[in-house]
């Protein structure tokens, strides 16, 4: 059997169905910092981890004057494809990986939102995989790869028994992608909290290597009641975001028209579908979507995405069953209110 480090990652691009292969950013210092050994030495691996570790990799990649030159980055940025039509700034103003990481974008002009009115938005750039809490407590590749109670908060949570057999979308943000979240359906916010926890990276690399690292590590919950008045009506939400090594702060910037003044969630505010929600601080990141049971239905093609022949993917659930990813564009259809004729 091959080693981990040399199996390919691929997935789906949902605009022209085609395979491609991930490039792993600084795979070869993830695949370090995560290796057997390092998890075999318990003071290092919590060091790696750790907030202060995470802040000066992050200054080394991001913000210092030779980062560009350490990552590779100026090349890095030629080949990842970002559109200079897309951004919001000047191109000539991102001088620095952090700037260019947490630009903002013609969203409006290039995230349209779908024509379907009742519908649930992916709330990111990134690559996706859907399933349901009733086939699957978990995401596993090796060992067990996340547990989705302890994404709540740990078992004391009070909306563990509302999402219970629910249906799920995790959302990967790869180091290059658009890092602004969106709000993925209207509703009004019925709980606001952080569960403090680690900095693990969310590159496959580390993935396979550590134990749990999704639910482990530090992220911000916001859980969405749909069924108020002018709601998408179909019932909790939690959006769970999730840091990664060398992001070390998740920024509330709710924003209903453009990125214009800004607004920290907080409980009972509506938030809009498909307005800019949070800022993840740059790097790799996750968001975690999970719906009440059979309040909705994913979108078809990334169902069938998912068990494609001949992909190689590095996820996988259950007895070994393969993932695929697909690729998604922020405020692009994610799934639709199960009662919804197609």
């Amino acid at each position: 059997m091959p080693a981990i480090s040399k199996i390919k990652h691929q997935y789906i691009d949902r605009a022209t169905g085609a395979v491609a292969e991930e490039r792993l950013m600084a795979n070869r210092l993830i695949r370090t910092l995560y290796s057997p050994k390092l998890e075999n030495a318990p003071l290092l691996s919590k060091l790696a981890s750790s907030r202060r570790m995470s802040e000066v990799l992050g200054y080394l990649n991001y913000d210092n004057a030779l980062s560009s030159r350490m990552s590779g980055m100026r090349r890095f940025l030629r080949s990842c494809g970002i559109d200079a039509n897309e951004l919001v700034d000047d191109a000539s103003t991102l001088d620095t990986p952090r700037k260019v990481f947490e630009r903002k974008i013609k969203y409006w002009q290039y995230r349209p939102l779908p024509r379907t009115e009742r519908c649930v938005l992916c709330p990111s750039d990134s690559r996706v995989m859907v399933g349901s809490l009733r086939e699957t407590s978990g995401l596993f590749i090796k060992g067990k790869f996340f547990e989705f109670p302890e994404l709540l908060g740990g078992k004391g949570s009070r909306w563990q028994k509302r999402f219970t057999e629910g249906d799920f979308a995790v959302f990967r943000l790869t180091p290059e992608k658009y890092h602004y979240t969106h709000v993925p359906a209207t509703g009004c916010v019925a709980d606001f909290y952080a569960v403090q926890g680690r900095y693990h990276s969310c590159n496959p690399n580390a993935a396979v290597q550590l134990l749990t690292p999704y639910s482990k590590n530090r992220r911000v919950v916001t859980v969405i009641d749909t069924d108020c008045d002018g709601g998408a009506q179909i019932g909790y939400v939690a959006m769970i975001e999730v840091v990664a090594l060398m992001v070390g702060q998740i920024e509330q910037r709710y924003s209903e028209e453009r990125y214009d003044s800004p607004l920290a969630i907080e409980k009972g505010m509506i938030l809009r579908k498909g307005s800019p929600k949070a800022l993840f601080r740059p790097g790799s990141s996750t968001v975690v979507l999970i719906f009440q049971r059979e309040r909705i239905r994913f979108a078809q093609d990334l169902v069938s995405n998912q068990s494609k022949a001949g992909v190689r993917s590095r996820y996988s659930v259950g007895f070994g069953q393969p993932v695929v990813e697909t690729d998604v564009k922020v405020r692009s259809l994610l799934a639709y209110p199960r009662e919804v004729q197609l």
